[in-house]
């Protein structure tokens, strides 16, 4: 960014328009006394911002309004605009060019614009701001002002030192601020930097978190909807197992009632009666059969009539088997007592079980089965409870005893903390101690860089003196024609070649000499004539001084001061010379108009000023612009660039050595910082260990409340559970008891029914056993009887035998019939008996398969009415652990409500529909709430104004810096310059060299 071009328009003596373009580089402007050349740095000043008139080398503001001249009226405003390059975009506008316009009244009143349109002050000095132009911002040097520092007097110039000391003395707070800023930001921006990723962190972290919490809300209501279809399906099933319950019990009763109508019928008598009938049908078929062989002896008896020996024989052994039947009819009169006693005693115990158990027996309630399952379950219950409180009581004395060591694990790291905390003034020092030889260092590597700039720019400065009094003279030969006259014996070379001429007199004696400048010096007046010669045949200009040859000197007047004692030759011939050329020149102290006074005075005198004015009654001169070099100058230049080389050497050995010891210092200062640095590590980590400890103190605090409340709430429900269980082992007993007096009083119906019916088979066994026995023997006694009545009558009548046979064939024969239709009705008789004895066995056979059904069925039912109490206990215990489940899920349910609630400032509805941040693959989302957790662990305590103190620093340590740096080379060449007067840089002087010599060879010709 450059100025391009400088418009003015009525501002001080610029009436009319004018505009100055400005081109890339150094730009000068030359012209004589008066011509406005200090007005240009003027204007420029005024429209960059200026406000005091001083500024402007004016009284008040309006003095800067073309004020009119003899010719030309007064103007009503001023107004300069300044175009500045902006290709390079250094200033914040979108242009390549920003012209900026100031224009002030006669009224006072001022405008300003850009690109014309109007703005304030401050907008310009806001735009020019940042790239260092603007009101205070840059340097003009007025005129006069350099004059000023180096004309100083001594008062002067000790206050100038004054001043520069104690811009030294700010440098060095400058330089200590900075050094402070930069360690105070050094942990502030670690700082800014946790507080700039801790947003971050926290926002996906709480998104994690958020997302976690949603979907366990989730997993709880489902569960919690689980427990209440399970708690639901439970009660439906404990209905079921209810209702089947009442089901068995009626089928319990039902089977009973059965069991009881089934041993109501008793078909043992009719099936005793129905035995004693066949046996007698059995014994009247034996008899029927017998008395068929008698009719059949009988009928035998008829042919055989030698039988009479036998019948007598006969009679004699039916009498012994009569006695014998007599005998066995009497031994049977006990039993038949016994038996008569035995059916009294049954008669009676039907008798009784009949009044006895007439009503049957009462089912069982079944409130002991349900007592049983609801104690079961209760007893479950307190027994999980115990445990479950055992082991919180454990967990909860795990925590005291971890809270015990954390207290522990407290008090060292307190110890530890406060150790670290002593340790850190050392460092600071230490590091302070290692800012501050740093900082010498710096300095000395300043200082060395600046004497190496110096000593550089001296041998710059020298070299191109030399080079330019080289130039110098070789331009002086050229013009005298020395080198056409290089092979002329007897030339000695140029007057500058053969003087020494006091500083600051260069100007006066090249205006005294004149064109005596341009000549050649030969050693004789032969010589001279040779030279010119030489000079006519080349058709060379040039002119000639003659050393020997008499010469007039004139008179020094008494005004002024001789430039003759101000120039000295290395020839006594030249000494001739210049006493011939300098005789009358005297130089004054004036300028040309003082001077032109002065020789008006004194038309004899030759009159020179320091500008090289010439003045004498022949003419007056303006000085010239030739460039003031001799021989003596030359040769001083040259000595002074080598005596300045070797400084150069000298001062590069300085630097190299004082890049060493600021190396050796930035390692001591790293050194130093990084034993802070892990100091503040140090200190962070033993502050998040303290933080982290009392995390754990507050976390077990809570864990043991929380499991204290946990103990509390299931000591008081243990408590009403063993109220409850010792309330229903109290009822227990009696409902047992009546329950089992129930059962008890069914077996002992049963049984009194078996032992009647035992009973009644053994006395109808009994019964049909005599009664067989006694039929048997009343027929055979018959019989017997009967046949003994036979032989006896047979014997008596024997002789009525063969009258009677006839006769007695024929009722033979009418007996055979009737005892064989009795035989035939009989076995009739006898097979319907047997076939009823079949269908009474038949009947007895299905009513005891059916009394044995019945007591199965009873039996089963009986055990599965068991089973259905044992699933009713089952099911009351797991309602009940269903229920326990659902109070704590419905407790952590509500925690964590309020959790999300609480942390994340939203509804449950919000966090169910969250969705799941990004995930880097493999990655789960309660791995990345592990990571983001150890990341803020590993911050540390955060502070929130971080960010905002870090800049706040960081724009004050910029702006420190950018003043040290900006300030502290011109504060030191400054000093510099004034203690040792050194010369201007190589830069600055080729510069000006080659930009001032042609401007000023230009305006000398």
């Amino acid at each position: 960014m450059f100025l391009k071009t400088l418009s003015l328009k009525g501002f001080k003596s610029f009436a009319d328009s004018a505009t100055l373009t400005l081109e890339p580089g150094v730009t000068v402007v030359v012209g004589p006394n008066g011509s406005g050349k200090s007005n240009v740095v003027d204007a420029i000043a005024w429209v960059l911002g200026a406000q005091a008139p001083s500024s402007v080398r004016s009284q008040k503001m309006d003095d800067v309004i073309f004020a009119g001249a003899a010719k030309r009226p007064a103007l009503g405003r001023a107004e300069v605009s300044l175009t500045i390059d902006n290709s390079a975009g250094l200033l914040p506008i979108d242009f390549t060019e920003v012209t900026i316009t100031r224009t002030l009244f006669r009224s006072g009143e001022s405008e300003y614009s850009l690109n014309n349109v109007p703005c304030r002050l401050l907008d310009i000095q806001e735009l020019l701001s940042d790239s260092g132009v603007g009101r205070q911002q840059h340097v003009i040097v007025s005129q006069g002002q350099i004059d000023a520092v180096l004309n100083a007097r001594p008062e002067d110039r000790r206050s100038i030192m004054r001043r520069l000391d104690s811009t030294e003395t700010n440098m060095t707070r400058l330089t200590d601020l900075l050094r402070e800023v930069r360690r105070q930001l050094r942990p502030l921006e670690k700082q800014a930097e946790a507080a700039r990723r801790y947003d971050g962190v926290v926002a996906e972290l709480g998104a994690f978190r958020l997302f976690v919490n949603g979907r366990e809300l989730v997993s709880m209501q489902r569960r919690l909807e689980g427990h209440a279809s399970r708690r639901n399906e439970m009660a439906r099933d404990i209905n079921d197992v209810r209702a089947v319950l009442a089901r068995l019990d009626a089928e319990v009763m039902t089977t009973e009632a059965q069991l009881s109508a089934h041993g109501g019928v008793d078909i043992g008598d009719v099936l005793t009666r129905f035995e004693a009938l066949r046996e007698r049908a059995r014994g009247l078929s034996g008899l029927l059969t017998e008395r068929l062989r008698g009719i059949e002896k009988d009928r035998a008896a008829f042919v055989d009539r030698g039988l009479v020996a036998s019948l007598e024989a006969e009679s004699v052994s039916v009498r012994a088997e009569l006695a014998e039947g007599e005998r066995d009819a009497q031994a049977l009169v006990p039993e038949i007592d016994t038996l008569a006693r035995h059916e009294a005693e049954l008669a009676d115990a039907r008798s009784r079980f009949g009044s006895e158990w007439a009503d049957g027996v009462a089912v069982p309630s079944g409130r002991a089965s349900e007592v049983r399952g609801e104690l079961g379950a209760l007893r479950a219950a307190a027994e999980r409870a115990e445990g479950e409180v055992g082991r919180l009581r454990s967990r909860r004395d795990a925590l005291v005893l971890d809270g015990q060591r954390v207290d522990e694990e407290r008090a060292v790291l307190d110890r530890n903390h406060a150790a670290i905390q002593d340790a850190e003034a050392p460092l600071v020092e230490a590091q302070a101690s290692a800012e501050r030889n740093r900082d010498a260092a710096e300095i000395a590597l300043g200082d060395a860089r600046a004497a190496l700039a110096n000593a550089e720019a001296e041998l710059g400065s020298w070299t191109a003196r030399a080079d330019g009094l080289a130039l110098a003279l070789d331009d002086a030969r050229a013009r005298a024609g020395a080198e056409h006259l290089a092979g002329l014996d007897g030339m000695v070379g140029t007057l500058l070649d053969l003087v020494d001429i006091d500083q600051g007199w260069e100007s006066a004696f090249e205006a005294a000499v004149g064109e005596a400048m341009d000549a050649v010096v030969v050693d004789s007046i032969d010589t001279a004539r040779a030279a010119l010669r030489s000079f006519a045949a080349g058709n060379v200009s040039g002119a000639v001084l003659a050393l020997g040859a008499q010469r007039k000197s004139a008179n020094t007047p008494s005004i002024g001061e001789p430039v003759r004692h101000h120039v000295r030759a290395f020839d006594p011939l030249v000494d001739e010379l210049l006493d011939a050329l300098l005789g009358g020149v005297v130089r004054i102290d004036g300028d040309l108009f003082a001077g032109i006074d002065v020789v008006l005075r004194h038309p004899e005198a030759v009159i020179v000023t320091r500008g090289g004015d010439r003045l004498s009654s022949a003419g007056w001169r303006l000085g010239g612009s030739r460039a003031q070099a001799t021989r003596v100058a030359l040769d001083e230049a040259r000595r002074k660039a080598d005596v300045a080389r070797e400084r150069r050497d000298e001062t590069r050995t300085l630097l190299a050595r004082a890049t060493d010891a600021r190396r050796v210092c930035d390692i001591e200062l790293r050194t130093a910082g990084k034993a802070l640095d892990d100091h503040d590590s140090r200190v962070v980590a033993a502050s998040e260990a303290l933080r982290r400890v009392d995390a754990q103190k507050v976390t077990l605090d809570s864990d043991i409340e929380s499991l204290q409340a946990r103990i509390d709430e299931l000591s008081e429900r243990i408590d009403r559970e063993r109220l409850r269980v010792r309330e229903l082992e109290r009822l227990l007993p009696q409902y047992e008891a009546e329950e089992s007096e129930l059962l008890e009083r069914g077996r002992a119906m049963a049984a009194n029914r078996s032992d009647i019916e035992t009973r009644a088979n053994a006395v109808g066994a009994i019964r049909t056993d005599i009664e067989v026995r006694a039929a048997g023997i009343e027929q055979r006694r018959q019989v017997l009887r009967r046949r003994l009545d036979e032989i006896e009558g047979r014997l008596a009548l024997d002789a009525e035998q063969r009258a009677d046979a006839e006769a007695r064939r024929l009722a033979l024969d009418r007996r055979q019939d009737a005892t064989e239709r009795l035989a035939t009705v009989v076995g009739e008789r006898l097979a319907t008996i047997e076939n009823e004895l079949g269908d009474l066995r038949e009947r007895r056979r299905r009513q005891s398969e059916a009394t044995r059904a019945i007591g199965a069925k009873l039996e089963s039912t009986r055990r599965e009415r068991h089973g259905a109490e044992q699933r009713l206990s089952e099911l009351r215990e797991l309602s009940s652990r269903v229920e326990l489940e659902e109070a704590e899920t419905r407790v952590r349910l509500e925690a964590l409500v309020e959790t999300v609630r609480r942390e994340h400032d939203c509804e449950p509805e919000h966090a169910m529909a969250a969705e799941s941040p990004i995930l880097a693959e493999g990655t789960t989302a309660a791995g990345r709430i592990r990571e983001l957790e150890r990341d803020l662990k590993l911050m540390g305590p955060i502070n929130p104004l971080a960010m905002q103190e870090f800049e706040a620093l960081q724009e004050r340590h910029d702006f420190l810096e950018a003043q040290l740096r900006s300030s502290a080379p011109s504060t030191k060449r400054s000093c510099r310059c004034l203690r040792l007067r050194m010369p201007m840089s190589p830069s600055i002087s080729n510069s000006f060299s080659t930009t001032c010599f042609p401007v000023a060879k230009a305006g000398s010709s």
